[in-house]
């Protein structure tokens, strides 16, 4: 049995909480409270799903007397027309919820099909396509767990998950080999160092300086397969990530620079949603 990390569900009981008010006007006025139901969600497009879960938990939350049928995972394609649920229960706990529910399956669904067609043109390269903190404030983890289902891959969750010494951070520390210094002296035994770097000259105090991973930021592709050239012939090699002015029209060249990762905001700031419908039945 699958759970909902309960932040998540108090995010949905908020979100929840700004449609509904103090009641759901229409159908309170129109449905009695004994009515029940049979409804499907109906996918309008084709696209990859991502987010059942999440909606199914809306439902549980209006009304915890409605079953909610998965008719395929999340990450599975979906075609135009299919009908990706089932649900049957009370009438008002179906339409009041509806509205959270499709904007959650939409959203997701459109973060995992963006991030599923930058993953198929470079799934046979060795890199690695990861998001960024880039994300919708309070749905951070609804939208990378979108990222995992459409072939992509999670960055550091937070501030709090990971070390990357960003441009200011260098500025405010004095240099590249100070910044990671500082770190190393606080950062445990387990914690790994990425380290930004804009040229060739950063690039190479951040392997001076001991960086585990070393990001290149909206590098030329000529000067990342310099970069790869220079890391990979530094011992040991730190992992490279490629990072800005990422899109479908380039992700595969610069893939195949020989970079290991690379991160693309316009997975999670960028995805339109996708197209989906409730109908009762």
């Amino acid at each position: 049995m699958q759970y909902v990390y309960s932040p998540v569900r108090e995010f949905l009981i908020q979100a929840l909480n700004e449609d509904i008010g103090h009641g759901d006007l229409t159908t309170e006025f129109i449905i009695p409270g004994n009515h029940v139901s049979e409804a499907v969600i109906l996918a309008k497009e084709d696209f990859i799903l991502s987010g059942l879960l999440f909606a199914k938990e809306v439902f549980n939350i209006t009304d915890s007397r409605i079953r909610f049928k998965e008719n395929m995972p999340d990450g599975n394609p979906v075609k135009e027309r299919e009908v990706i649920a089932t649900l049957k229960g009370p009438t008002a706990g179906l339409l009041t919820g509806e509205r959270l529910a499709l904007n959650i399956l939409q959203r997701l669904s459109g973060i995992a099909t963006l991030t599923n067609s930058f993953a198929e043109l470079i799934n046979d390269t060795g890199a690695r396509i990861v998001d960024t903190r880039k994300t919708t404030p309070n749905m951070r983890y609804l939208e990378k767990y979108a990222v995992r289902t459409g072939s992509g891959h999670n960055h550091r969750f937070g501030l709090y998950d990971g070390i990357l010494i960003k441009d200011n951070h260098i500025m405010a520390a004095g240099g590249i080999k100070n910044a990671v210094k500082s770190v190393r002296k606080k950062a445990h035994h387990l914690m790994k160092i990425e380290v930004e770097v804009k040229n060739i000259e950063e690039l190479t105090e951040a392997l001076h300086a001991g960086a585990d991973i070393i990001m290149l930021d909206n590098m030329s592709v000529e000067l990342m397969k310099k970069a790869v050239r220079i890391t990979h012939g530094h011992s040991p090699a730190p992992l490279l990530e490629a990072s800005g002015g990422v899109s479908i029209d380039n992700i595969r060249e610069i893939a195949l620079t020989g970079v290991d990762l690379i991160s693309v905001g316009a997975l999670t700031h960028s995805a339109p949603s996708v197209d989906i419908s409730m109908k009762i039945v």
